[in-house]
């Protein structure tokens, strides 16, 4: 049995920056445990499953567009909500498959989100927002992390953010050290270019350090937009990779705007 494979990354401004997501497009859901035995042999932060068959519980379609049944691996675990992996699926669905088309949409396990094309090929990602509750800073997790925490959120993931840029690009974490996390934290500040900056760790999923993490965005948003006053905000990841988002605060929503550059297209062998 053949499934093919796309890496491509996400949120890339250059060759070899962004996060890299594998892409692996199905006639039908395999097993479980195959997907997972896929994403660690892929050994990215995310692989990307997705089907034409929408499950029962996602209704119909949400508009005339290309529509899909989409699913991330970490090397280590399924989870709820992958920003870049998704930005990656729709670059190449409306490159490959729908070249014509300028939307598609996905039903995952965070309902349905959207992606669009722009004239300037960019891609749009549609997100709901992640609320945040500021909380005291977690001193276990801050020691583990080496910063000086400012202030502190939590949400899906621990927020902590610090006085400056050079302080998170500076961060070197213990993970050893580590508090159990149910995914990750992350480490923000006010940016010397960008608006605000960030790095994300996320052991509790099995990846150390993200390169750009579009759901990590997805609450640094809000955060940002009301201490900043502004709806529209630029941010840098400051992984090694590094990559850049044009974001928005759009009521509930978060928008993230970036740029996909394809890497490589394969062919995997499975076995009978």
């Amino acid at each position: 049995m053949e499934v093919l494979l796309h890496q491509i990354d996400a949120f890339a401004d250059a060759p070899f920056s962004g996060n890299p997501a594998a892409v692996m497009p199905l006639s039908s859901w395999l097993p479980d445990s195959l997907l997972q035995h896929l994403a660690e042999e892929n050994n990215l932060a995310e692989t990307a499953f997705y089907t034409a068959e929408l499950p029962p519980e996602a209704g119909a379609p949400p508009g005339d567009w290309p529509a899909f049944h989409l699913r991330w691996f970490t090397p280590a675990v399924e989870v709820d909500m992958c920003g870049h992996a998704t930005v990656a699926s729709a670059a190449q669905i409306l490159t490959d498959m729908h070249p014509g088309a300028d939307r598609v949409s996905f039903f995952t396990r965070s309902g349905w989100l959207h992606v669009d094309r722009t004239d300037d090929d960019e891609f749009v990602l549609d997100l709901p927002a992640v609320p945040a509750t500021e909380v005291e800073p977690d001193l276990v997790l801050v020691a583990a992390l080496g910063v000086r925490p400012v202030r502190a959120f939590t949400g899906t993931d621990e927020v902590i953010v610090v006085a400056t840029e050079q302080e998170v690009r500076d961060a070197e974490p213990i993970f050893t050290a580590f508090p159990p996390l149910p995914r990750g934290v992350i480490v923000t500040a006010r940016g010397d270019s960008v608006d605000f900056v960030s790095r994300f760790f996320a052991p509790g999923v099995g990846v150390l350090e993200d390169p750009v993490t579009g759901s990590a965005h997805a609450q640094l948003v809000p955060l940002w937009a009301r201490e900043l006053g502004r709806t529209e905000l630029a941010a840098r990841q400051l992984s090694r990779r590094g990559g850049s988002l044009r974001c928005e605060l759009a009521g509930d929503r978060v928008l993230l705007i970036g740029r996909c550059r394809r890497y490589l297209d394969g062919v995997v062998q499975l076995p009978d």
